[in-house]
């Protein structure tokens, strides 16, 4: 008899069934993530992500070894780091706010997903009123511009560093950077020189609309900024690249990465924000998290910490 029940269960469905084979979709679904800071909501959307080859450059002043242990530790692979990319809309009600603009799809066949989840998430480019950036880096600035030449977000006014206009912008900068920094020089001449006379640069500190701040956070790069945001009892720190990978740069604040321009301020920095989070218990959206790319930082030791995932919530 039971035999029998299992052989019946395995026969093929009769016409008009469903079947059980269908196509592998191959792909991920859109990456659209909403949450509320007080009374602003904020829709983080994914860029997709980058795997860089792990070598012993990639951290400056620890063994490879260690590196590839940190990865192992957090179940990733070691041969290669993948590296993510979100950007975030901060939604006030009366303004539409982009912060970072993505790789624009100039980076890696596996990322400049952005335009993309924007349409998902119901966003329209033409409706974004600022595209608010923390760093002339290529994937933080790539996406104002459409690979065609256009602006992608032709209605927004562009806000950027003092520092880092400053610093990309300078045709000195640029003849004395060594090679492995040429391009990020060119991809900000592409993207900034059309509309020179029209970017906005903004000093640390700043306040860009009612309970959206810039913090001073140097290192990474000369103007590299990140963000407070408030509303009522409520904070979000958008932290831009402060810690990089948080699997190994959050653990090891510590730890030199290949990006950061001037290691030794990038660390202070680093420390700084990271005693101020924990401190606070602030919520904090990192550029570099895995997506949807918000949540607490948990301090582990003196000098180790956690990056805890926020969970995801279906209500706003």
């Amino acid at each position: 008899m039971i035999a029998a029940a299992a052989v019946s269960a395995m026969a093929p469905v009769g016409a008009g069934g469903a079947l059980a084979a269908a196509p592998a979709a191959g792909r991920q679904a859109p990456g659209v993530y909403r949450y509320k800071v007080g009374d602003i909501e904020v829709t983080a959307l994914t860029d997709g992500l980058n795997r860089r080859p792990l070598d012993a450059s990639f951290v400056r002043n620890a063994p490879v070894e260690n590196v590839r242990r940190a990865l192992s530790d957090a179940f990733m692979d070691t041969s290669s780091v993948a590296i993510s990319f979100t950007s975030v809309v901060v939604n006030t009600g009366s303004r539409l706010i982009l912060v970072d603009a993505g790789t624009g799809g100039h980076l890696a066949p596996t990322a400049g997903q952005l335009y993309e989840n924007l349409s998902a998430a119901g966003i329209e480019p033409k409706a974004v009123d600022t595209v608010l950036i923390s760093h002339f880096h290529p994937d933080h600035i790539g996406g104002v511009r459409l690979k065609s030449g256009e602006l992608a977000f032709p209605n927004a006014e562009i806000v950027v560093p003092e520092a880092e206009w400053a610093f990309w912008m300078d045709d000195g900068q640029m003849s004395r950077a060594p090679d492995g920094l040429k391009g990020a020089f060119k991809m900000a001449r592409r993207v900034f020189e059309p509309i020179r006379r029209d970017v906005r640069r903004y000093d640390p500190e700043t306040e860009f609309v009612t309970g959206l701040v810039a913090i001073p956070a140097p290192g990474h790069t000369p103007g590299h900024t990140a963000f407070r945001l408030s509303s009522g009892s409520e904070e979000l720190i958008i932290w831009s690249d402060t810690t990089n990978h948080p699997s190994l740069f959050v653990r090891n604040p510590g730890w030199h990465a290949v990006f950061d321009m001037d290691p030794g301020q990038a660390e202070a920095t680093r420390r700084r924000m990271l005693d101020m989070v924990t401190k606070d218990r602030l919520l904090v959206a990192g550029y570099h998290f895995p997506f949807p790319a918000v949540g607490h930082i948990a301090r582990r030791s003196n000098d180790e910490f956690a990056f805890v995932p926020e969970m995801w919530n279906p209500v706003l």
